[in-house]
């Protein structure tokens, strides 16, 4: 699976720190930026790059990770792309769940919740990363429908 990183400045640091920790596990992970801390970067930019490369890639089951202060705008830019399913976690029983239910492809993770948390943060990427998508019939029909938004 191949995974895209992006964060805006105030994700950038935990962003830095998940590359580390997801490239010392064997992940296949590409960051999109932001490459330097700057404060006045904006996270649809982010977004928009690591929602395009989901969208457009031919491995199987690609997602990404998206980090901002709440999580909140990286997720409202992200899901603005047909394909995508970005929701915002904050526990690991939520990134399972938004794995098995609903076949979320993009993790967004609030930096001001989960920065100096390393236990939590690893404990919600692993999860989301190993939970598979259920797919039972009526979580693929809502899925289609949220597309055909």
């Amino acid at each position: 699976m191949k995974i895209y990183l992006g964060a805006d400045h105030q994700g950038f640091h935990m962003k830095e720190d998940v590359f580390a920790y997801l490239a010392k596990h064997g992940y296949d992970v590409e960051d999109v930026g932001g490459k330097v801390l700057d404060p006045n970067d904006d996270f649809p930019d982010f977004a928009q790059l690591a929602a395009t490369k989901v969208i457009g890639e031919t491995d199987k089951d690609p997602r990404a990770i998206l980090i901002c202060g709440g999580g909140q705008g990286v997720a409202m830019a992200a899901n603005r792309f047909r394909g995508i399913r970005a929701a915002v976690i904050w526990d690991a029983y939520e990134a399972k769940m938004t794995r098995y239910d609903n076949d979320s492809n993009v993790l967004c993770l609030p930096a001001r919740i989960l920065q100096d948390n390393k236990e939590a943060w690893q404990g919600i990427i692993e999860t989301w990363l190993n939970t598979q998508f259920a797919g039972a019939a009526r979580f693929r029909r809502r899925n289609a429908q949220i597309d055909e938004f």
